[in-house]
């Protein structure tokens, strides 16, 4: 059995031209990725390898992930965009981190810098193989974009070092991350290299984790620590960190959400490189868990401010939600190798929904603040606003800082979700314009997409393959969408449906179009009845946009607005002053009317309703104007 039926066409080999994500990718390449720079430079980040004692910003013990992650990103950035001057910024961090590495290969800041004789003490707390992950991913993403080896071989004498250390021979130490990451590195890493002590080494982590006796309590019982999360209860529960079990005895998505997501992504990747078909049937069970139970209609994920965690199933509070931006980025990661173990629809619109929504909200249209969590409603009073990670307006640094540098990293990759290939056949997943070179059978086909999606359903696809040949192009068709139609070359044309792709099987030659078309009205959606907090409501939704009602444009107490679902009255706009190109949608709504409260907290219920044109606009673009109330689900009326 090869799980494996199609890979991810690059997107070294894509070139995107959209009128949607080209300027967010420019605005990403030019403000976001030199604001987490220049950031990482003012809070110490970048020196952190350098710091000796008496100078300020001390190193922190997650710094280092940070830092890898903007090195990520920006080698993904110079390869489509070549830039000497973010060249040059690399090397000089490298060449930091080469002149602080020690003789046996370990790297960590905050370890070398401060604590050079507790390293490897406490995996459960202190990220020092998170951090690992991150810096082998930069590096494997500057080596494929530069060629240059320094930092690559960096890396890959420090993975020696962990090769070294964790394992279950006589003398190693039976452990594994508190913070899963390294996981998906290695496997990176092994795809790189083709050496297969990092896919072994990346199979041990996995697999040892959440085995008995748990090396969380072995290390506690070491240090005489009882930890932070490791008790609830007063009970142990390694929940929080996927370790309270073996990883194939997982059934549903418990602890903190990035690390799961992380963690979940690196399974699917395992399981599609050994052929573990137990794996995958967990990743399965994983996926539906969250999908069905646990996922916020924006594709957020982790409800729980506490632990930044998954709460309870149907637990998804709306003003409270967490849905850290980095948790909805490991869904996108954890959708995209699912997709490509199993080719089913729903793992691309998962995808997509996080992407478009709980992604993009993320970051402003400027590139340069950030959300750190991402709340379906707010309600921006002082006493809500005391954290920087859960005020409701985007800030332009944290303390724990990951998510900027993240966002940055995948939308500097975005083109390599696109597009899928088999042995015959090419998968259009997301639909984006761009162009696409990927080889079926030693066959060059050019495929060149055309579309003003999100915003419109038309599609055009241009299908030109060097020699004239029979093979199949899969379209998604997502899960939004009710109505559609397919033509090629202007002509209605016979295709099978398979697990939510139109597949289309024909000999084709250069030039040939598929032109797609998905209506797009504007929805009313509604809940499963056990989200106790959305019973009673509606949300709008227009393709995979999810839209929300903001202060701005619809004035205070949005709590207190019903939209008319029986004639909701839905004008769908063009409307440039929040985005260009952007839609906005008018619906018929009501709310009480303000007169006759003189003081009274409660009274007989004889308020008058108000009727008028609510304006709702995409979620990801919420709080880019004055700080006010917003609101993804509204009274049904």
């Amino acid at each position: 059995m090869n799980m494996r039926k199609n890979i991810p066409v690059d997107f070294s080999n894509v070139e995107i031209r959209d009128s949607f994500w080209s300027p967010r990718l420019d605005t990403n390449r030019k403000n976001t990725i030199p604001t987490v720079y220049a950031w990482s430079e003012k809070t110490g980040r970048i020196d952190a390898w350098k710091w000796k004692p008496g100078m300020k910003n001390k190193p922190h013990h997650f710094w280092d992930s940070d830092v890898a992650k903007w090195i990520e990103a920006a080698a993904y950035s110079l390869e489509k965009n070549p830039d000497k001057n973010l060249e040059r910024q690399i090397d000089h961090v490298v060449d930091l981190m080469g002149a602080a590495q020690l003789k046996d290969g370990y790297l960590n800041s905050f370890y070398i810098k401060l604590h050079p004789k507790k390293r490897w003490t406490n995996l459960r707390d202190m990220h020092e193989l998170y951090c690992a992950g991150h810096l082998i991913e930069g590096a494997v993403a500057y080596f494929t974009a530069t060629g240059k080896r320094k930092f690559l071989d960096i890396m890959l004498k420090y993975v020696d070092h962990i090769s070294r250390t964790f394992g279950r021979k006589p003398g190693q130490k039976r452990g594994y991350c508190g913070h899963e990451e390294v996981e998906l590195a290695l496997l990176k890493l092994y795809n790189l290299t083709g050496d297969k002590k990092h896919l072994e080494l990346a199979e041990y982590f996995i697999n040892e984790r959440g085995q008995k006796p748990n090396y969380f309590s072995i290390e506690a019982k070491k240090r005489g620590d009882t930890g932070h999360w490791a008790f609830f209860g007063g009970k142990e529960n390694y929940d929080y960190y996927q370790a309270e079990k073996p990883v194939r005895q997982l059934d549903e998505a418990l602890g903190h959400a990035v690390r799961a997501g992380y963690l979940y992504s690196a399974m699917a990747s395992l399981a599609a490189e050994t052929n573990d078909k137990a794996l995958f049937e967990t990743c399965k069970r994983l996926f539906d868990n969250i999908l069905s139970k646990k996922m916020y209609i924006t594709g957020g994920i982790g409800s729980k401010k506490h632990g930044e965690a998954f709460s309870y199933e149907y637990d998804l509070q709306n003003e409270t939600a967490y849905a850290e931006t980095c948790a909805a980025i490991s869904l996108v990661f954890f959708s995209y190798r699912m997709l490509q173990l199993e080719q089913k629809s729903v793992y691309a619109d998962v995808m997509e929904r996080a992407l478009y929504n709980g992604v993009m909200s993320g970051v402003s249209l400027d590139g340069k603040a950030f959300f750190y969590s991402n709340p379906l409603s707010a309600y921006p009073h002082p006493g809500n606003m005391l954290e920087e990670h859960v005020k409701p307006e985007r800030q332009k640094w944290f303390g724990c800082s990951c998510c900027p540098s993240n966002v940055a990293r995948l939308l500097a990759s975005l083109g390599s979700y696109i597009y899928m290939k088999g042995e015959d056949e090419i998968r259009v997943n997301l639909f984006i314009s761009s162009s696409a070179s990927i080889d079926i059978k030693g066959n060059p086909v050019l495929v060149s997409q055309k579309t003003n999606y999100p915003w419109d359903g038309s599609v055009s696809l241009e299908v030109s393959p060097q020699t004239p040949a029979e093979f199949k192009v899969c379209v998604r068709i997502p899960g939004w969408c009710r109505k559609y139609s397919i033509k090629v070359k202007g002509a209605n044309i016979k295709f099978s449906i398979v697990n939510g792709y139109a597949i289309i099987k024909r000999k084709w030659s250069s030039g040939e179009k598929i032109e797609i078309n998905f209506e797009m009205p504007a929805t009313l959606v509604e809940a499963d009845p056990r989200l106790r907090h959305d019973c009673g409501k509606v949300a709008i939704q227009r393709g995979p946009i999810v839209y929300c009602a903001e202060e701005a444009d619809n004035g205070k107490h949005l709590y207190d607005v019903a939209i008319d679902v029986t004639h909701p009255g839905f004008v769908v706009n063009s409307d440039n002053s929040i985005l260009k190109g952007a839609v906005a949608i008018v619906a018929n709504a009501c709310r009480r009317k303000d007169a006759g409260w003189k003081g009274q907290l409660y009274r007989p219920c004889e308020s008058k309703l108000e009727k008028f044109r609510l304006k709702a606009i995409p979620y990801f673009i919420w709080a880019n104007r004055k700080p006010g109330e917003m609101a993804v689900w509204l009274n049904r009326g």
